[in-house]
């Protein structure tokens, strides 16, 4: 007994300190240096070029430029929102129900592009339906009357914005 165990801590310590050995992954970088200079190359670091801009082509438009951002939020204004992140180009409300207490939706809505086309936004509208037992089934409704309507509301608000937006410039 006292001697499988002393293996099994044998065997243990060796799959350990495996697993510490640097050189597992080749394309792991060992050295400080390379290890920014790695994270610089593929855009999770700051440099001062960067910081400049003189690197890179990225391109961030702020939220009351983009008629599609404003457009969205004007029409899901009247809904409580649980997340609302420009950059990551998602806007998500909270659950709502008007006058059923065992039926809500939600509706989260995605910014593919900044053109104002019906493929650059995607729509997911969730509904929850709740029985008496508080036992709640979520489903998705692909095909929507009111993923419909806002999809259209929405790209007619931000064309209104755009033009607007021309005649002041």
């Amino acid at each position: 007994m006292k001697n499988i165990k002393l293996i099994t801590l044998i065997i243990f310590s060796l799959l350990l300190t495996q697993a510490c050995n640097k050189n597992l992954d080749p394309n792991r970088p060992t050295m400080a240096e390379d290890k920014r200079r790695k994270n610089i190359e593929e855009g999770r670091g700051a440099s001062i070029a960067s910081i400049l801009g003189s690197r890179g082509n990225t391109n961030y438009e702020f939220s009351t430029s983009n008629p599609m951002w404003r457009a969205t939020l004007d029409t899901l204004d009247f809904l409580p929102l649980t997340t609302v992140d420009y950059s990551g180009g998602v806007v998500i409300t909270d659950w709502y129900s008007e006058n059923s207490s065992n039926e809500a939706l939600k509706i989260t809505v995605r910014f593919l592009s900044n053109d104002i086309r019906s493929d650059g936004i995607k729509i997911i509208v969730h509904k929850k339906n709740c029985n008496q037992n508080l036992d709640c089934k979520i489903n998705i409704l692909s095909n929507s009357k009111i993923k419909d309507k806002l999809l259209s509301v929405i790209l007619k608000k931000a064309a209104l914005f755009e033009k607007s937006d021309k005649k002041k410039k």
